[in-house]
C-alpha cells in the first residue's frame, strides 16, 4: 500500500453521556485541529470515549482539508495549539475530578442584599458579597457616578503620567491619606496591583521581607517579584516572627507583611504584638486592610482603630472594591517619600490606565457618607454579633471573631458543597470553600454580613442554616 501525506483531523465536541456512544458528529462540534503526518492511504475513524469529551480522529487526504474546514465552518489550529488544547483539557478534567472547578452564577440584578440569578425569578438573600456597608448600589453613590460621566467621561485612555490624571484623582488620593492619617496616597487599578507594585519598587537584595504564611495571594505574588530576602512566618505566630527578625538583623530594611484580616477565616492579625516586635527589632510594618477599611473601628479606619493603636503601621494598602463602593480600585498610603517613589518606579501604576472617573466619583461619595455618619458601621457590627451569637447557640462552629466574615466550619468538602446547594434551595446565596482554597479537612461556608441586611434577613439565614444543618446531621 502506498504511503501518502495526510492530515489528521481531530474533532472535539462536548456531549451528554448517551451521545458519547454515538459515532456521528453533530452541531456540538467545538474545534477542528489539524496536524501533518504520514500515514497509510486508508481512511479510518478512531473514537476515544471519555465522560466529558469525545475525540474523533478521521484521516482524510491533504487536498480536501481546507474544503472540509470551510464546509463545517470551523477554525484551523496548528499542531502546537492542538497540543495545548490537549494539556488544558486534561488540566480542567483534573480540576473537576478534584471537586474544585469554579462555576459562576449569573446575577441579573444590581448587587444588594436581595438579588436574582439567571434561571430564576425568585428573590435570593445574598450572604457572600464583600459589600460590607451595602453601598455598592446606594442611590447617592450611583448618582455620583452618573454625574461624573457627564463631566469627566467614561475613561482617560491613558496612564497617569501621560494624560491620565484629572483633578478628581488627586482629590481622592488626598481624601484617602486624610482618612488614614497618612502623608500621601497613590491610586491603582486594584489592590492586587498595589500589592504587585510595592515590594519590587521598595526592596532590594540588601533588604528582608517577612510575611505571614496565610497572606492573600496578591501579597504572595507581589513578594515573588522583589529581590529581597524572603521569609514566611507561621500564621499569627509571634515567636516565629521574632525568630526571623533576629535572623535578618543585618538586612538594610526589614518589612513585616500581614493582612489585617484574613479573608478565609475572618481572624484578625495580632497587630499589637507585631508593633511591639517591630519596635524592638527596628522593622517596618506593611498592613493590607482590604477586609477592614471602611467598617472596622468606630469610624471605619481599620484594624489599627479597632484595636486602639493609632497610626502605628508604616504602609497601608487597601481597596475601593469592597466596603468603599464595591466598584474597583486600590491604593497605597504612607510617607510622602514612599508615594513619590512609587509614582516613579511602580510598574502597575506606570503601565495601567487611570481609574475611570465614575469609579473615582463613587469612592469620593462613599468617603463622604462614612465620615459624616457611622450608623452603617454600627449596623454591620450589630448584624455580625447577631449572626455569630445565634449560630453558635444553634450548635455551629464559626471561625474568626468579631468580624462580618463568619466561616461556618463543616470540615468535609462534599458536605460544604451540598450544604451550599441546599441553602440556595431555601433562597440563601452562600458559597462552600474547600481544598486547595483552604486546608484539607477545613471546608467551610464563608458567610459575609452586610449593613444592608435587616434583622429579619439575618434571622432567615440562620433559620435556613439550622434546618439544613439538622437535615445533614451537622447539628442535632
Amino acid at each position: 500500500m502506498a504511503i501518502l501525506h495526510y492530515r489528521t483531523v481531530l474533532l472535539h465536541f462536548r456531549c451528554s453521556p448517551n451521545l458519547a456512544r454515538a459515532p456521528t458528529l453533530n452541531s456540538t462540534v467545538l474545534h477542528l485541529l489539524l496536524r501533518g503526518q504520514e500515514i497509510e492511504a486508508e481512511n479510518e475513524v478512531k473514537i476515544n470515549y471519555h465522560p466529558h469529551l469525545v475525540r474523533v480522529v478521521r484521516m482524510i487526504p491533504l487536498v480536501p482539508v481546507r474544503m472540509a474546514v470551510r464546509q463545517v465552518g470551523l477554525r484551523y489550529q496548528s499542531a502546537a495549539a492542538m497540543a495545548m488544547n490537549g494539556i488544558l483539557h486534561d488540566t480542567l478534567d483534573a480540576i473537576r475530578e478534584a471537586g474544585t472547578y469554579k462555576s459562576e452564577r449569573i446575577i441579573t440584578t444590581k448587587q444588594a442584599s436581595k438579588i436574582q440569578v439567571a434561571g430564576s425569578n425568585r428573590e435570593i438573600l445574598n450572604f457572600c458579597a464583600n459589600n460590607y456597608l451595602g453601598l455598592s448600589s446606594h442611590p447617592e453613590v450611583v448618582e455620583a457616578a452618573r454625574k461624573s460621566l457627564d463631566k469627566y467621561g467614561a475613561g482617560l485612555s491613558s496612564v497617569r503620567f501621560i494624560c491620565g490624571t484629572q483633578d478628581i484623582h488627586k482629590e481622592l488620593e488626598e481624601k484617602i491619606a486624610r482618612f488614614h492619617g497618612r502623608e500621601a496616597a497613590i491610586l491603582y487599578a486594584s489592590c492586587f496591583d498595589a500589592n504587585a507594585g510595592i515590594f519590587e519598587s521598595l526592596l532590594t537584595p540588601e533588604d528582608a521581607v517577612i510575611s505571614d504564611e496565610l497572606n492573600h495571594a496578591s501579597i504572595i505574588d507581589g513578594i515573588r517579584l522583589c529581590k529581597a530576602q524572603r521569609h514566611r512566618y507561621k500564621h499569627m505566630d509571634m515567636e516565629d516572627l521574632e525568630r526571623l527578625l533576629a535572623e535578618t538583623s543585618r538586612a538594610r530594611m526589614r518589612l513585616i507583611v500581614t493582612d489585617s484580616v484574613f479573608s478565609m477565616d475572618g481572624d484578625i492579625a495580632p497587630l499589637t504584638d507585631i508593633i511591639g516586635l517591630a519596635d524592638k527589632h527596628n522593622a517596618l510594618i506593611f498592613l493590607d486592610e482590604c477586609h477592614a477599611t471602611g467598617f472596622m473601628g468606630a469610624s471605619g479606619r481599620g484594624v489599627e482603630e479597632h484595636l486602639g493603636l493609632g497610626n502605628r503601621c508604616d504602609i497601608i494598602n487597601s481597596t475601593l472594591g469592597k466596603a468603599l463602593g464595591g466598584a474597583s480600585g486600590g491604593y497605597t498610603t504612607g510617607p510622602q517619600s514612599l508615594i513619590d517613589m512609587l509614582r516613579q518606579k511602580s510598574r502597575p501604576y506606570l503601565f495601567s490606565n487611570s481609574l475611570p472617573p465614575p469609579v473615582v466619583a463613587t469612592a469620593l461619595k462613599v468617603f463622604d457618607i462614612i465620615t459624616a455618619d457611622n450608623s452603617l458601621i454600627a449596623k454591620l457590627a450589630a448584624n455580625t454579633k447577631r449572626f455569630r451569637n445565634k449560630m453558635t447557640e444553634a450548635g455551629f462552629t464559626l471561625a474568626g471573631s468579631d468580624h462580618p466574615i463568619s466561616p461556618v466550619m463543616l470540615k468535609e468538602a462534599s458536605l460544604a458543597a451540598r450544604f451550599a446547594d441546599e441553602m440556595l434551595k431555601r433562597d440563601i446565596y452562600v458559597i462552600g470553600f474547600s481544598y486547595p482554597v483552604v486546608p484539607q479537612g477545613k471546608a467551610r461556608i464563608r458567610v459575609q454580613l452586610s449593613a444592608q441586611h435587616t434583622e429579619e434577613e439575618v434571622d432567615q439565614c440562620i433559620d435556613a442554616f439550622t434546618a439544613v444543618g439538622r437535615e445533614l446531621g451537622v447539628i442535632s
